[in-house]
């Protein structure tokens, strides 16, 4: 019986390599012009819709509400403690607000008030001098006076979800123009001089030495490291019809 051959193996065909799909570039697909950038809308503006208004029984409601946001404000102060002498504040601990609207009822509290719509967003205390005897630094402050001012700026608040937007030159601004309308003067402001440096805003309730040069102050003294005195003349304007 004769042997048969082992039957050929027919040659396999090379295997087809994928064909090579062109790669996207940055730019977008091939054959197709990159997509013109996203236009940006413009940066955000603070609000045109602010106003400043004095601090009333009118007002009142506002002011309070804004400090009831915040807790009391630096632990409940109300922003009282520059109206007291030494050793009231704790002849009236736990009663500032009923202090403070005592005053306002009396109109032996001033401040001007910035609004947007029917909320307070910030404030800016103003007073004559006897209304606001407690300063910082005053030891430091009486080694050095000559003469005691007309009037005196002595502290902002601003909401906190609203700092950085110029609220407090706003209400720096309209202080001024009250002080004017009731008959003008020298006024003094003990602001914080943290010029290239970042800091708490807590740090800052007095203001900022830059924010009232450019308001026209001009430095006189220092009375701690970074607390400077202030002093600019106002003057008088007719009351507002």
């Amino acid at each position: 019986m004769t042997a048969r051959s082992p039957a050929r193996r027919r040659p396999e065909a090379p295997l087809a390599r994928p064909s090579r799909r062109p790669r996207p570039s940055a730019s977008g697909p091939v054959g197709r012009s990159p997509p013109p950038p996203a236009r940006r809308g413009p940066e955000p503006r603070p609000p045109t819709s602010l106003i400043a208004r004095p601090l009333s029984t009118e007002t009142w409601p506002a002011f309070a509400r804004l400090v009831e946001k915040h807790g009391g404000i630096f632990g409940g102060c109300w922003c009282i403690s520059f109206h007291l002498e030494p050793g009231e504040n704790q002849q009236w601990a736990g009663r500032y607000r009923e202090l403070k609207e005592a005053r306002v009822r009396d109109g032996r509290a001033h401040a001007a008030l910035v609004f947007d719509g029917p909320d307070a967003v910030g404030w800016c205390q103003y007073g004559p001098t006897a209304e606001l005897p407690n300063i910082r630094s005053r030891k430091e402050y009486d080694k050095g006076r000559d003469r005691l001012p007309d009037w005196r700026i002595t502290c902002f608040f601003i909401d906190r979800e609203r700092r950085g937007r110029g609220i407090a030159a706003l209400a720096l601004d309209e202080a001024l123009r009250l002080i004017a309308r009731s008959g003008g003067g020298s006024v003094e402001a003990y602001p914080e001089d943290y010029t290239d440096e970042r800091t708490s805003s807590s740090f800052l309730c007095s203001g900022t030495l830059g924010m009232f040069e450019k308001a026209g102050f001009e430095k006189t003294r220092r009375i701690a490291m970074r607390r400077w005195v202030v002093v600019r003349k106002v003057a008088s304007e007719p009351p507002a019809a």
